[in-house]
């Protein structure tokens, strides 16, 4: 049978396994290994529900810890278990089981550097052959859990700056920084808090649970966090914490005087009485050491352009569309600036009418993006929420003023996220009884009115809904050339041979993708493929790939460059060699000069940018050096990572970039360093599908632009949070969310037509080019 249940007697199993089987331990398992005739034991230390996949697939996920080797930095391992063989194993094993699996497919796991796990995972189902043993213990009878039981355990803390790599330890700590829990990639929740202690010593700690309850309950800056079972390694000379089989945290307010009562969801842990002690000093300590941010600020408090923490009550709800959606909320004052009222229909607006129209006064939207969508859906009306890194816009509404706008950004930077306050916090009290005092307006006349009257009162035009009426007329788009075209169907076009040029006048009624930042590709000119921006961790594995290659010591300190080298404090001893290049011979200040580095990480590469014009890592060879796999960046400038094409790409020696060296001034520019490097340079482009109407048909255009519809180098937009918000804004000026057809603004735009040939058709396709966003539209 594929999968079997067994039971472990007298700490002995009661089935011995196959003697063809061999034991193997996590850590010797890697991409490439032979797992023919080779089990794997281990301790289920968690399991998640049972799910389908899109296909129908049963698929259940376990974590395997490997008690033989507990003290590891990777000690546990994710399973992926599908089909019927998901199932079974969802019926009959829990947490605590012990495990044995033959049979497996090993794959690299995309979650590793999230969860702290192994960086592979086994794939495991029952048309792969594979088999899985499942030990149970007897239950104990009730004489031997009496037998059992003993007094609370003692347990030692480690102060931080006594951390050791790969050590499992409880501490105590001081909340610095954190971010509020969120779905990782996986399945899993995380959430990421960065602790001090008298020591002075950071320690940022990376959580996973599937259970989200299970996760510490922080609420501010300057809580203090327990931590039982915390697993230390190092990376990139800091120490870092993850969790490990058995965390346990509890969460206590930080404010001197304030009772000490532990935040958790579990309900037995062990507190002892030296611990109060341990509390009261960390509060002392971070009321004289640590800068703690006062009360989250009041929404009568807020100013334009303001990241703010906001403490307030959730009236309603809304979707808005796939990426966002509506709070409305309140803290029973007033915000000093006329404020957006979001636009949905009432239908879909989630609250109680009667409490929405008394509170339109005091009431604000906030309209929240991405990641944090999936959480504003679950939230319960009436709850109490702290929402944090709230920012305020103000946005022109018309000639007679303007008005402010909140959005909770996507993404967790500067720990924004949404976070439940239960009644008993001590900042929900203070707001209830605050709230319970604010005078409703119009209270006794909303009781009188019908249905009819009340849902209208969702329907007024609201300044949006105005600035959409006006460009009914005026077009959010300027033609950059081509005057003399005149405007054409999109009926008659459909109906055109290709390859034609047109000019049309059209609603934008969709775009893909949604996420923006999705949108971004690179672009090679040459043999005109498209290809997605690799990941940062793919860089940083070949960077730390690189790092294993010793240095060349007869390539340093050469007629273009001077070269410095030394050897890394910590552990690994890395040698890092820095060469700076010498334009006509002679250095130049930092930000005229292009450096080339040996060793470094990716942390050590970004803060060179900063202060350096240009970085190039490269590595030695024996008679040069050379650019590392054109699956990292060859080139570094700014906050912009440029890359080359594998396909066209023919790198050169390193030394051929004495010949700009050889300049009196020389400007560095990516496109000349790719030349005479051999590197055919890949452009950022934006990449997106626009359906466009006009009445008499519909069709979709690609947008294929370097900078010039948005008015945004798409090399940027990664990295620059404000062109991001104006990309943002400007397709919601477009196509705004939630609005009917009719109130769509129109876009002028030429488009062309083109064919497209494959293996068995020929399609045409339309381009949107020589058009360009107005001025005024953001």
């Amino acid at each position: 049978m594929p999968v079997q249940v067994l039971k472990i007697i007298e700490g002995k199993f009661e089935t011995p396994l196959p003697s063809h089987l061999q034991k193997e331990a996590l850590k010797h398992l890697q991409e490439g290994f032979d797992p023919t005739n080779k089990y794997i034991q281990g301790l289920v230390i968690l399991s998640y529900p049972l799910t389908k996949l899109g296909d129908g697939t049963d698929f259940f996920k376990v974590v395997l810890q490997d008690l033989d080797d507990f003290c590891s930095r990777i000690n546990s391992i994710n399973i992926l278990i599908y089909g019927k063989m998901a199932e079974d194993c969802a019926k009959v094993m829990r947490s605590g089981d012990t495990l044995v699996v033959a049979g497996f497919k090993l794959a690299k796991s995309p979650t590793a550097r999230e969860d702290g796990r192994h960086d592979c995972h086994l794939e495991m189902s029952e048309e792969a052959g594979s088999v899985i043993y499942i030990y149970t213990k007897p239950k104990p009878t009730a004489a031997s859990k009496t037998a059992s039981m003993s007094v609370a355990p003692k347990y030692v803390y480690t102060p931080l700056d006594h951390l050791k790599d790969g050590t499992i330890v409880n501490l105590y700590g001081i909340v610095k920084f954190f971010k509020p829990p969120y779905v990782s990639k996986g399945t899993d929740y995380c959430s990421v808090v960065t602790l001090v202690d008298p020591s002075s010593v950071k320690l940022t700690c990376t959580l996973f649970n599937g259970n989200l309850n299970s996760l510490p309950k922080i609420y501010k800056v300057g809580d203090i966090v327990r931590f039982h079972r915390i697993k230390i390694r190092e990376y990139n000379g800091q120490m870092q914490g993850v969790t490990s089989a058995g965390f346990a945290s509890l969460t206590f307010d930080g404010t001197v005087g304030a009772p000490v009562v532990p935040r958790t969801s579990s309900k037995v842990f062990t507190f002892m009485d030296e611990e109060q002690k341990i509390i009261e000093e960390l509060r002392v300590w971070a009321a004289s050491n640590l800068s703690i941010c006062g009360p989250a600020a009041k929404l009568s408090g807020v100013q334009p352009m303001l990241f703010f923490d906001l403490t307030c009550q959730l009236i309603g709800k809304a979707k808005v569309d796939g990426s966002s959606f509506l709070l409305k909320v309140w803290d029973g004052t007033k915000c000093p600036y006329p404020t957006w009222k979001v636009p949905v229909e009432a239908r879909d607006l989630e609250g109680e009418k009667l409490l929405l129209h008394q509170l339109r006064n005091l009431a604000v939207d906030i309209l929240v993006y991405d990641n944090h969508v999936q959480l504003a859906k679950s939230l319960k009306i009436g709850s109490f929420l702290r929402i944090y890194s709230i920012h305020t816009k103000q946005v022109s509404a018309d000639k007679d003023g303007s008005r402010i706008e909140f959005h909770l950004h996507g993404g967790t930077c500067y720990g924004r996220g949404i976070g439940v306050l239960p009644e008993s916090n001590p900042d929900v009290k203070e707001l209830k009884e605050f709230l319970e005092s604010v005078e409703l307006a119009d209270s006794q006349h909303m009781e009188s009115m019908s249905s009819v009257e009340l849902d209208s009162t969702f329907n007024n035009i609201t300044d949006l809904e105005l600035h959409l009426q006006r460009c009914q007329e005026l077009s959010v788009t300027v033609l950059t050339d081509h005057q003399d075209l005149s405007n054409t169907e999109l009926k008659t076009i459909l109906n055109s041979t290709a390859p034609q040029q047109f000019r049309i006048r059209a609603k934008l009624r969709t775009y893909k993708p949604q996420k923006l930042h999705q949108s971004i590709k690179l672009h090679c000119s040459k043999c005109n493929s498209l290809t997605e921006i690799p990941d940062g961790d793919d860089f940083d594995c070949i960077l730390q790939g690189s790092a294993m290659t010793s240095p060349n010591p007869e390539l340093h300190n050469t007629s273009w460059y001077e070269s410095v080298m030394w050897t890394t404090q910590d552990q690994k001893q890395r040698k890092i060699v820095i060469h700076f290049v010498k334009p006509d011979e002679m250095l130049k200040a930092p930000e005229d000069t292009l450096l080339m580095i040996e060793g470094g990480t990716l942390k050590e590469l970004w803060r060179l940018t900063k202060r350096f014009k240009c970085v190039i890592p490269v590595r030695s060879t024996e008679d040069d050096l050379e650019l590392l796999d054109l699956s990292a960046p060859f080139l570094l400038q700014g906050n912009t990572k440029y890359y080359g094409c594998k396909q066209c790409s023919t790198p050169k020696p390193i030394k051929n970039l004495s010949s700009i060296a050889a300049e009196e001034q020389p400007s560095w520019e990516p496109t000349e360093i790719a030349q005479v490097l051999g590197i055919e340079l890949l452009q950022y482009v934006f990449i997106m599908k626009f359906t466009l109407v006009d009445g008499t048909g519909a069709l979709n255009a690609y947008l294929f632009d370097y900078e010039k519809f948005f008015q945004i180098p798409a090399s940027e937009i990664l990295t620059n949070c404000f062109l991001q918000q104006k990309m943002q804004m400007t397709m919601n000026t477009l196509c705004p969310p939630g609005r009917k057809l009719d109130d769509l603004p129109w876009l002028e735009c030429f488009i062309k037509s083109y064919h497209v040939r494959d293996e068995t058709k020929r399609q045409v396709c339309y381009q949107i080019f020589d058009t360009t966003i107005a001025e005024d539209v953001v």
